[in-house]
């Protein structure tokens, strides 16, 4: 009996790895182009630092023409949560961010490499886990849990590394007879990784972010396929990343010490490494002090909270690209309409270190974001999340759409657009007033300014109101009046005359124009007055100058 028999009596129905060598082929893409893969567990919510890397490994894909995988990594079934695959589709899916190949909903996927759920590639697995017992690289081992609990102690006691290896690993060279044996009479058993490294050499390897490193040499024999039939990660992700043709595997940096592991399972199962590009974590300043954000502590962990929030999804992708490479805020700045795709990204020009998580600068970049979208796709993207997140934003945005769009169009397409709006939740308060029954609850909610004079407040009203508002006014025409108004009143008509004399006046006429603002809108600050009352109507502004208290 040799490794071939004790492979086709562990695995008698595994088909030869020739199979889906044929099945899969060898990608025909253009020349530099790459293959990434996202490929997260669906254990839990998305993280931000997941989105992060989905965003980087979609985004280097698409600048080389190459393509984009979801891969759904559910080995680990004790640990997956209802609806976590869901729950990841629609993440990307609200992002913007759908791969090229691989789970696209519960039940459906896209692309020929497939299945893109690893719990579903058990055939392939074992395949490949066949293959390497023939060789004489993989071997199952007997080691109950007891056997393993029994082995640590003692290593600890010896105080030498834990783990199965060398001398430890019980299992490892028992003859093909006695485990074939141990297999007939019923023992249960997983099968390990016949590790051919030593933990006194090195190995060099050069990642593209984190550049040159060198580690030992893995000298473990880790579990390659469980009890259950399925594979451990480190095997899955060997075999299906050479099945699937990825060229650049982009992951968090915690994995940079399995590289050793990982490379060393590419080499002996015949497959051609992938290039490895480990990413540093984002992080938070807790109270001076840099720490990863946590998915118990950090509610800005989970991508849900920005939906939450209201952030448009393409200012966290701005925002996150201007984490990943430092040259995109200048980029930015000269290419202020281009849309995100036109930028040159680099993963050679990642940081090695975390980037700092900074929500006001998220918020700013939102801000610009929002500022640079039409009144529709305001309406639109606004809607929509008030549907879930807001029923009384939800209300005013359906109740007369025609209206809203003007009211979302004020101060929309300048030079300078408004940027008063960094998320939907905001949406309600920069608007209300433009409402008539909402305005009704806030048109008193003022503080007083520099004019306080009732009477004063009163007559520049009435004045403004009876001789000088014409809703046909251009913009020029509209301002000039209002100095009139302010001249007639005893105010200086422009800032600069009252600030060289400020004894001469009771105020300028920006305080007389802010007077107006309070009383059509309850508030001292708004976008352009001029358009706000195109956007009233003239009985409207009638009415709110007269019934203003």
């Amino acid at each position: 009996m040799d490794y071939k028999d004790l492979a086709n009596l562990i695995f008698p129905d595994a088909k030869d790895i020739s199979y889906y060598e044929e099945k899969y082929p060898r990608r025909n893409l253009p020349e530099g182009a790459i293959v990434t893969r996202f490929a997260p567990s669906p254990t839990g919510f998305v993280h931000i630092g997941g989105l992060y890397q989905a965003l980087v490994a979609r985004t280097a894909a698409e600048k080389s023409k190459g393509v984009f995988i979801l891969r759904i990594e559910d080995t680990d079934q004790k640990r997956e949560i209802e609806n976590g695959t869901e729950g990841i589709i629609q993440s990307l899916k609200d992002f913007d961010m759908m791969p090229d190949e691989g789970r696209i909903s519960k039940d459906e996927e896209i692309g020929n490499y497939g299945p893109y759920q690893q719990s579903l590639r058990k055939d392939i697995y074992q395949a490949y886990a066949k293959y390497m017992i023939g060789q004489g690289k993989a071997y199952p081992c007997f080691a109950t849990a007891e056997d393993l609990e029994e082995m640590r102690a003692k290593q600890e006691a010896a105080k030498v590394r834990t783990g199965y290896y060398g001398v430890w690993a019980k299992y490892r060279n028992l003859s093909v007879e006695e485990a074939a044996e141990k297999i007939k009479n019923g023992e249960s058993y997983i099968i390990r990784f016949k590790s051919p490294g030593r933990e006194d050499r090195k190995i060099k390897h050069k990642d593209i972010i984190k550049g040159n490193v060198d580690f030992p040499e893995n000298d473990q024999d880790i579990v390659i396929i469980k009890a259950d039939g399925l594979p451990t990660y480190h095997f899955a992700h060997a075999v299906d990343d050479h099945l699937m043709g990825t060229t650049h595997v982009i992951r968090s940096d915690e994995w940079l010490s399995s590289v050793p592991l990982h490379l060393q399972l590419f080499m002996e199962l015949g497959f051609k490494p992938p290039k490895y590009a480990h990413i540093s974590p984002i992080m938070k300043n807790d109270n001076g002090n840099k720490r990863k954000l946590s998915k118990r502590k950090d509610p800005e962990a989970a991508v849900s909270y920005y939906a939450e929030l209201g952030i448009p999804s393409l200012a966290v992708k701005e925002y996150l690209l201007n984490i990943a490479n430092s040259n995109f805020e200048n980029w930015r700045k000269q290419n202020k309409q281009a849309p995100i795709e036109e930028f040159d990204f680099k993963l050679n020009k990642m940081s090695v270190s975390g980037a700092l998580f900074d929500m006001v600068k998220l918020l700013d970049v939102s801000k610009i974001v929002i500022s640079k979208m039409t009144a529709e796709e305001v309406y639109e993207k606004a809607i929509r999340w008030a549907k879930i997140y807001d029923e009384e934003l939800y209300g005013l945005l359906s109740k007369d759409k025609e209206y809203t769009l003007k009211v979302l169009g004020i101060e929309r397409g300048n030079q300078k657009p408004r940027k008063d709006i960094a998320k939907w939740s905001d949406l309600k308060y920069n608007i209300e007033y433009m409402y008539n029954e909402e305005f009704e609850k806030v048109k008193n909610n003022y503080e007083l300014q520099t004019i306080n004079n009732k009477e004063d407040i009163r007559k520049i009203l009435d004045l403004y109101a009876e001789e000088y508002f014409n809703i046909d006014d251009d913009k020029q025409t509209w301002f000039n009046k209002i100095k009139e108004v302010a001249g007639k009143m005893g105010y200086a008509k422009e800032v600069k005359e009252f600030k060289a004399n400020p004894e001469q006046y009771k105020a300028h006429v920006g305080d007389v124009s802010t007077v107006i603002r309070i009383a059509l809108t309850g508030r001292t600050n708004t976008p352009d007055m001029y358009e706000i009352m195109q956007v009233l109507g003239k009985e409207e502004v009638i009415s709110r100058l007269k019934n203003f208290e």
